[in-house]
């Protein structure tokens, strides 16, 4: 009879104490869930898909992504906006999946990559090396052994007793190594732990874990390069487990007496530059007086947001944007 393939992965007492975290920020989490609107959860699915494309060198900023979600016109690269919109797509679609299934990763490849490869949905026929700048970093399995190692690699996630985030890290460290698609890998990778997370908790699904890997995009690839030195993806299981606890800290709403619960959800909606009746449409409110004094106005006084066009405050094309201070709330 066949062993069944076992990645090569230790367990560290880190590992242990950023799983317990976690599971802790969770849970205060999913407390606050039922207050965030639908608003904040595009916001954040926005941030992910901004910050995924950003790692594969899209340039796309959050606006730009947000005006292709709402049909509006964009001057970019053809190429970048077409990126954009299959990862509209395969979010759109990203809960239907199952992360054990080897067939709807191949169809979310196709969503993610159509138009932008030939193969779009297929494993590559090829063999392909991952480059830094002139220098190969990496020379990925050859073509012929995708499939079985693919194969494998499924059906260990089906089977295994790891918790999931540990388990979610393995397959995107493995996933990397083999390099299974001519284009398209990382953001794949990323995908696909997102969605065995998300089938742990739901609350992942609106979790732009992308976007804080991609403040840390240097690291991210220093984990994978040390894993594949060691032959042990701990490296890397370590930092997503660091990334994955950030992003659910930065995302939990922090009560101080500054801030009111009008205030956090201001604060909330607030992307880039926004026009006053940009902040009311998001929020869903039409009383101009009582935007201004319950909303508006102690956010500018609290120094949480600030205006673009200070010395005109009752500008027609006055703007507002999160102070640096804004964006730790």
């Amino acid at each position: 009879m066949k062993k069944s393939y076992q990645p090569p992965h230790s367990l560290t007492p880190a590992m242990l104490r950023l799983s317990s975290a976690i599971s802790e920020a969770v849970g205060r989490l999913s407390v606050l869930e039922d207050e965030k609107n639908l608003r904040l959860r595009q916001a954040n699915r926005i941030r992910t898909i901004q910050g995924s494309l950003a790692i594969e060198g899209n340039t796309l900023s959050e606006e730009q992504i947000t005006a292709i979600l709402e049909g509006k016109r964009v001057i970019a690269p053809p190429k970048e906006i077409q990126e954009v919109r299959n990862a509209i797509k395969a979010y759109e679609q990203f809960e239907t999946w199952k992360a054990a299934s080897e067939k709807d990763l191949l169809k979310a490849h196709a969503l993610l990559m159509t138009g932008l490869v030939d193969d779009a949905g297929s494993y590559r026929k090829g063999n392909v090396g991952v480059m830094n700048g002139d220098q190969v970093v990496h020379m990925a399995p050859p073509a012929n052994r995708i499939k079985n190692l693919m194969g494998d690699l499924f059906g260990w996630l089906a089977a295994t007793e790891e918790h999931p985030l540990i388990a979610s890290s393995v397959f995107h460290y493995e996933f990397e190594f083999i390099h299974p698609f001519s284009d398209g890998n990382g953001r794949m990778g990323r995908l696909w732990q997102t969605l065995i997370l998300n089938q742990w908790n739901p609350l992942f699904a609106n979790l732009p874990v992308e976007s804080m890997v991609h403040e840390h995009q240097s690291e991210y690839y220093q984990a994978i390069n040390l894993s594949t030195q060691k032959t042990d993806s701990a490296p890397f299981i370590e930092f997503m487990l660091q990334m994955i606890l950030s992003t659910i800290q930065s995302s939990t709403p922090q009560v101080t007496p500054q801030v009111t619960p009008q205030v956090g959800e201001l604060l909330s909606v607030l992307m880039g530059e926004m026009s006053r009746d940009d902040l009311q449409a998001a929020l869903g409110l039409q009383d101009r007086k009582s935007f201004s004094v319950r909303y508006l106005k102690p956010a500018l006084d609290a120094g949480l947001i600030e205006m673009t066009i200070p010395e005109k405050p009752n500008s027609r094309l006055q703007k507002y944007r999160l102070t640096s201070k804004g964006k730790k709330q």
